[in-house]
């Protein structure tokens, strides 16, 4: 679902640079170059937050969010009452919801944890969570099978035994996919146009290149901030892979993993699952024990 308009808004802070990375730091997250618009693509972004509260307070706490980013639902979940650690690969990402942590209430600072580590290898320690969840569509930053397995190896360690793995991510739609694997398919389109309160406007362009031998989305955006008259005053770029994962393949994936389902949804208002282009909504658990 691609928006064109959008009404009018502040802009987005389209400054400072990603941190470089050094001899003892791992390498820039992708998403460091997206962190000063992330919030202004996303903030409309919200059909998600109920869902994972939900699932958050029923398991009682304390929760895990894998790809925390900037706290968009790590906020309203540590709002709802429930102590969360949010983990996230981006420095600059967790600068951005560290700054948004310290203006909360103290009971709320209070709940929320954030460290930074890799989905596929982090170790928490000694703590044990009744859920894990993965908003959005961070788990298909796991771009083969190996980082997939890798990742749900660290998350079932990380749960309790009977706790919880809720993740949600697009369905893949082939007839979207076959109209972007041609040459002339890479050329830059214009995704959307927002209008800025000062009479400014940002424009969006993306360029999803598809590859369906490999399941990987190679895709560039360019985000344009234009004064009043069109002038071009600040650009930023922005560089996304995602490998998507069908239906069955994702099932056959968590149980491998050693997970059982315990349901597939086709949105997060849980009507069934039923056709391609759905989003898959997947609560899968961690059993008691292994068979």
């Amino acid at each position: 679902m691609t928006r064109l308009t959008r009404r009018p808004r502040r802009g987005p802070s389209f400054v400072g640079k990603p941190p470089r990375a050094t001899a003892d730091s791992a390498p820039p997250s992708e998403y460091d170059a997206f962190a000063a618009v992330y919030d202004f693509e996303y903030d409309e972004l919200v059909e998600d937050i109920p869902f994972y509260r939900d699932l958050a307070t029923e398991a009682g706490g304390p929760v895990l969010e894998l790809g925390a980013g900037t706290g968009r639902v790590l906020i309203p979940v540590a709002a709802a009452g429930v102590e969360i650690v949010g983990l996230d690969a981006s420095p600059a990402m967790l600068a951005v919801a560290r700054e948004k942590v310290a203006g909360l209430p103290p009971d709320v600072q209070a709940r929320i944890s954030l460290v930074e580590g890799d989905m596929r290898s982090f170790d928490l320690g000694e703590a044990r969570f009744g859920l894990v969840y993965i908003p959005f569509r961070a788990f298909l930053h796991m771009l083969t099978v190996e980082d997939q397995l890798s990742a749900l190896a660290a998350i079932w360690r990380s749960l309790r035994p009977g706790g919880r793995l809720a993740l949600a991510f697009f369905d893949p739609r082939l007839d979207l996919i076959a109209a972007r694997t041609t040459a002339r398919a890479t050329t830059p389109f214009i995704e959307r146009v927002t209008p800025l309160l000062d009479g400014a406007r940002v424009v969006q362009w993306a360029a999803p290149r598809y590859d369906p031998l490999r399941q990987i989305l190679d895709a560039e955006f360019i985000y344009d901030r234009l004064d009043a008259d069109g002038r071009l005053v600040e650009r930023v770029h922005r560089h996304l892979m995602l490998r998507w994962i069908y239906r069955y393949e994702a099932e056959h994936l968590f149980a491998r993993a050693g997970f059982t389902t315990e349901a597939l949804y086709g949105g997060f208002d849980g009507r069934p699952f039923e056709s391609e282009g759905d989003e898959q909504v997947w609560v899968l658990r961690r059993p008691e024990s292994r068979a």
